[in-house]
Parts: C-alpha cells; structure tokens; sequence
C-alpha cells in the first residue's frame, strides 16, 4: 500500500475529518500541528484523522487497525462516502468519489463496495435467503435471479440448508456467514469488513477468518479490513496500516511491521506478538550461495573447497537434490570412492522446507537440523536457507528497556474495545 502502482485501485491524498459544526474555520489549528486533545479543549471539535496518505493495492486484503478512538472506523467510511472529509482526495478505481452526485453515490455503494459490519446488520424479519439476497434486489435484480444467487453464495459460505431459517435461530457465527454472503453475491469489486469477526467467539472467529482467506484465495476481491486484534491483522494481511489518535504510523508489509517497528507506538503492538505464528520461512531465510553441480563427489569437493562452509548444497538441471558436508565428501575421497557419483547416499539426514511455511510448523526440524535448512519451492528450486541462528534471532528480540516503556507507547493494549471507536465516528446509513 505505501508506493502507488498500476494495481492501486483506492488512493487516498492529505485526508483530514475534524467533527464538529465549524470543522472548517479551525482546519488552521490542525495544520499549525497542534494535538488531539488540544484541538478538543481550545475548540470542541475532535480530530478524526490528519493527512491520512495511502495507497491500497487491488485484489488483496489490506487490514487498517488501531486502538479504540485511532480512526480506523472514521477513515473506512471515508470510502465509500458515509462521511465526507474535511479535506482531502479519494479516489477509487480513478474515480474522485467527492464528485459522485447522490444518484452516482447510491449507485456506488450499491455496486462497487459492499460492507459487512461488526453486528452482523441482517434484518431479523426475513429469512436468511431473504437476507442474503438482499443487496441483489437493492440493485434491481430480479427476485429469481437474487434468490438463485442467494442460495449459492449461502452455499458457498457453509450454510446450505438454512435458507428458511431466521437470523434469531442461527449462532452468532452463521449470522456472520449470512452477513459475509449478502456481501459477496453483489458482485461488489471491493469489501469493507469493520471489526466484522469482533463480536464472535474465538474459536468461530478464527473459522471465519480461515474461510476468508480461502475465498479470497478463490474471488480476489480487494477487502479492506478494519480491526483492533493485531493476531487478526497478521493472519489475513497483505498490508498493515497503524492508526493513532488519527495519523498513520506505519504503512508497511506485515512481517516488516513485526521486524522493524517504525515508533515505540507500533513496537508495543507486536511486543507479545507470537513471531513464530506470524512469520513464513521466506521472511527470515537466507541468500543461499553454496551450491555444488558436480556430478562426482570428488569433483564436489573441489567445488566445496572454494568455499568457506563446510557444507553445501547439490543441485542439477533438475533443481535441488541434497546437502553434502565437507566431512563426508573427504571421507568418500579418502576411500578411493572419489570418481563415484554424487548421490543420496552422500547426502546429509537434512529436511528441506517451502518458503509459505509458518515458523511455527518447521521448529523441530530446523532446530534439530545440524546444517541450515534449504528452502525449497514447489518447483524444486532452492530458494534460500533457514538456519537456527536465523530462527533464534527473530524469534527472541531485544527486550525493550523498562525505563522507555511508557515512551510514545500509547498504553498498547491487552484487550480493547471496538465499540468505543464509534463514540466519535458515527455516521448516516447509505441511501
């Protein structure tokens, strides 16, 4: 999200929402750079959200998250125009929506984003069919068509067969379901999804988000994300943007955000982040440069004497083969078995990992491992290292000073309510 290109389907440019009813006439204050509160007690007017600059990328899942009161629910209103900024440009699909007349507008929602809530927002008095096929007929699709659509998309989301049942009678969970499908049988280019699994139980909110990713792995829709939970944001993710008291502090790739936290503010977020749950062999391995191609392991050692290791890699015109260790290689030598091809009988007791693997799944075997392992992608091409010096430096950062904890932190939190963000971020029900 932070640099524009060809795929940037939402752009947003020196965005700022001061509330209140002479937003206007104290913009100066805003922009003379003095802070929240501040602006609050010289005016009573509240900063929502100050020269917001980002960029979101088409076809992925861009999670924004924040505190309570960061801005986040503010700023995802922003798009599709249930509030209007103070100043500020948004464009989407190159379409500058400051310009869309109410007919263009009610057209805009109706057809290029469609929301899924926090509370689910279905109509109790309808069926679940009903509900699902709702914003179809919002659009002026016949009632054949809506239902049918309807009833593919309830399928889709795992509720085949609660057609006719009312949200009253379905858990928390299958109401989200049905919320998720009402969503997605409009055909919409674009999801806004705030705090949409908020209200559910763990372990349903960590079904609905494995069936997320497995539908967008599917649709490839752009979803824009709203969340407080940065487990959440780091699970669903392409791109993260931080929040705070209306500023983005940070706008950056999801293991970056781990790695390299640019404020105390982000640092406290991920603090107690499990890394091992969050990151993939690709974000920590290594540059892979030993590689041996000979075909007889006296001509590997050869090749493994130019190099300071004392193991490498053997790869062919067939991709990677084994790990051969310096060690063994002599050994072969010195038993006149030198002319002998190089083969898995030489090779080292070495498990090869995929670059898409979790941290978490391959501990054993790279920590039990006695070489780095070599990361291997579905092609059989090596495409780096993993070694358990690697693992143990990402995995045990730094611990932060105490006398610094409470600098910039902003009180990072155990637990934080969603419902509180719209204290200052209501906003009017779309047309």
């Amino acid at each position: 999200m932070s640099d524009a290109q060809s795929s940037a389907l939402i752009e947003v440019k020196g965005l700022y929402k001061l509330f209140g009813p002479d937003a206007h006439k104290h913009m100066p204050l805003v922009h003379q750079g003095l802070s929240k509160d501040e602006i609050l007690a010289r005016t009573g007017h509240t900063l929502g959200l100050k020269d917001i600059n980002l960029t979101i990328e088409k076809g992925q899942i861009s999670v924004i998250m924040g505190l309570s009161g960061s801005g986040k629910s503010t700023l995802i209103r922003h798009f599709n125009r249930l509030i209007d900024p103070t100043e500020g440009n948004i464009m989407v699909d190159g379409t500058d929506v400051m310009t869309l007349g109410q007919n263009e507008l009610e057209n805009f929602r109706r057809h290029k984003m469609s929301m899924v809530f926090q509370r689910f927002g279905l109509f109790p008095h309808r069926t679940v069919l009903d509900n699902a096929a709702y914003g179809l007929t919002v659009q002026g699709v016949s009632k054949k068509e809506a239902t049918e659509r309807g009833a593919e998309w309830l399928e889709i989301v795992g509720l085949a067969g609660y057609e006719k049942q009312y949200p009253s009678q379905l858990s928390g969970g299958q109401q989200q379901r049905v919320g998720l499908a009402r969503a997605l049988a409009t055909n919409a280019e674009i999801l806004l999804m705030d705090e949409a699994f908020s209200a559910l139980d763990p372990l349903i909110r960590s079904e609905m988000q494995d069936q997320l990713v497995e539908l967008q792995e599917k649709l490839h829709k752009t979803i824009i994300f709203i969340t407080h939970d940065l487990d959440e944001a780091l699970r669903l993710g392409s791109n993260i943007a931080i929040l705070k008291d209306g500023e983005l502090v940070q706008d950056d790739r999801p293991e970056e955000i781990l790695l390299n936290p640019k404020t105390d503010y982000v640092e406290a977020f991920v603090r107690d982040v499990n890394r091992a749950r969050a990151l993939t062999v690709e974000t920590v391995m290594q540059p892979q440069i030993n590689r041996i191609t000979a075909e007889t392991i006296a001509g590997a050692l050869r090749q493994m004497n130019k190099h300071d290791d004392d193991y490498a890699y053997h790869v062919t015109d067939e991709g990677y083969q084994g790990i051969v260790s310096q060690e063994a290689l002599e050994e072969a030598v010195s038993q006149d078995n030198g002319d002998a091809a190089l083969c898995e009988k030489i090779y080292e007791d070495v498990p090869s990992v995929a670059p898409d693997a979790v941290l978490e799944d391959i501990l054993p075997e790279t920590i039990g491992a006695d070489y780095p392992v070599p990361v291997v992608d579905e092609e059989g091409e090596i495409q780096g290292e993993l070694s358990r010096e690697a693992l143990a430096e990402v995995l045990s950062p730094d611990q932060v000073n105490p006398e610094e904890e409470g600098k910039d932190k902003g009180e990072a939190p155990k637990s934080a309510d969603p419902a509180s963000d719209k204290a200052e971020e209501k906003s009017p029900v779309p047309a």
